[in-house]
């Protein structure tokens, strides 16, 4: 009950000096989805990734370090829903074993064979952050692959590094999304690799898919996107690709410019899952205007399809210029292949 508190009176807190204003003026308009944890002080949540699970909604997101936590750096906290709104932390994941000492974080999450899979990325390393792999049979309690981390990108077009792990089940494979730098740690692109859909996905099963250079990069287009394309708004970063399928099609949500650049949302559409076209040279989902709970970005997207055949992008936002950061989501609808925002 203390923690519950805790984090009822800092949200108080929050709230009192967000709407703050002159007399008569409007309080800011929130989204219906609004959830941060405050365990480590302030309310602070990043990096979503959602699935089904057992009859509820399981909320997968990055978690800061904390004074009270056991282990150092970021870690994974859990929270469960039944409405997709409406969120109540479950508990975390915490740091175990050498690989992850010190922090781990930006999970991607899937349900395969009744377990839920959970893919992330080491944090504090630098060129060494990889992908690693993680699955459990209750959504708390993760065994860890025993060849973690599973997955670095290799060529002298990236750095080696992969951080932002996104998956999706595609042709008889899972297929990963990662985000990687340039050998001068300056550009942030994406990549792919593939392993068989039953297999340990451990680190002898994937194959990296784009070995000569990346799949998406902010400053040089891919050949099929159109040459007039104003992509300014991506700045030098297009990472945490958030995969979908509509009609026989791979579709990648993607986070454009660095974190508060304003990091605003993109798509890209695929007949593959690796030779991508970009569906607008404008963000799909921008940060919001000034005054807004989302003024300093729209960013870090996850596209839940639900058992229903309801599709939802749920991304982080915050207006302080990273002191805090919430998660919401919106539903999407599809109209001729091209998804759109549904305004509720």
């Amino acid at each position: 009950m203390k923690q519950v508190g805790v984090f009822v009176l800092l949200v108080y807190v929050v709230s009192t000096v967000l709407f703050a204003g002159t007399a008569g003026a409007e309080p800011m308009k929130l989204p219906r989805m609004y959830f941060a944890d405050a365990s480590s002080g302030k309310p602070f949540s990043k990096d979503p990734a959602v699935v089904r699970f057992q009859g509820k909604y399981w909320l997968y997101y990055s978690l800061p370090p904390y004074q009270r936590k056991k282990g150092k750096g970021w870690s994974i906290g859990v929270a469960t829903s039944t409405n997709l709104v409406d969120w109540a932390k479950a508990g975390e994941v915490l740091q175990e074993g050498e690989v992850e000492k010190n922090g781990f974080c930006a999970p991607g999450a899937i349900v395969l064979a009744g377990k839920v899979h959970l893919f992330y990325q080491t944090y504090g390393n630098r060129e060494r952050d990889a992908i690693c792999h993680a699955w459990s049979t209750d959504g708390l309690t993760f065994t860890r692959n025993k060849t973690n981390p599973i997955f670095h990108p290799t060529g002298d077009w990236t750095c080696g590094r992969a951080i932002d792990a996104d998956v999706i089940e595609h042709d008889g494979k899972l297929l990963l999304y990662w985000a990687t730098r340039d050998p001068k740690m300056k550009i942030q692109m994406q990549g792919v690799a593939a392993a068989p859909i039953d297999s340990d996905f451990g680190r002898d099963k994937w194959k990296q898919l784009n070995t000569d250079g990346p799949i998406m990069s902010p400053t040089v287009p891919t050949a099929l996107d159109a040459p007039d394309l104003d992509l300014a708004w991506e700045g030098r970063c297009i990472e945490a690709a958030a995969m979908a399928k509509h009609d026989g099609k791979l579709y990648m949500f993607y986070a454009g410019n660095y974190n508060n650049g304003p990091q605003q949302v993109g798509v890209a559409v695929s007949d593959d899952g690796v030779r991508f076209r970009r569906l607008s040279d404008k963000p799909f989902l921008p940060n919001g205007p000034e005054g807004a709970w989302n003024s300093s970005e729209s960013g870090h997207p996850f596209l839940f399809q639900d058992d229903n055949g309801k599709d939802y992008l749920f991304y982080q936002g915050n207006n302080t210029m990273g002191k805090t950061w919430y998660l919401s989501m919106v539903p999407v609808g599809w109209r001729d292949g091209v998804p759109y925002v549904v305004v509720d």
